[in-house]
């Protein structure tokens, strides 16, 4: 699954494609799991999991757990 990045913050952008960016496991994860869905809303990137929201990932403030879920063990 790829997501639109183009209105995501660019601090949280580089914090999810750089190479060695902080959220890059959480991109792969969400790539490669079919379960997990990614929206991009007011420049963040709310993370779903079967349709339920579980994480949410701002630029510089801290990311918000909303239901514990092994993608949030990434962090």
């Amino acid at each position: 699954m790829n997501f639109d990045a183009t209105n995501m913050c660019s601090y949280l952008q580089r914090k999810l494609f750089a190479p060695d960016g902080e959220y890059r496991a959480i991109r792969e994860q969400i790539e490669t799991d079919p379960t997990l869905t990614a929206v991009v809303r007011s420049r963040q990137l709310h993370i779903y999991r079967d349709g339920k929201k579980i994480l949410v990932l701002a630029g510089k403030s801290a990311p918000k757990i909303i239901q514990k879920d092994k993608l949030a063990e990434l962090l």
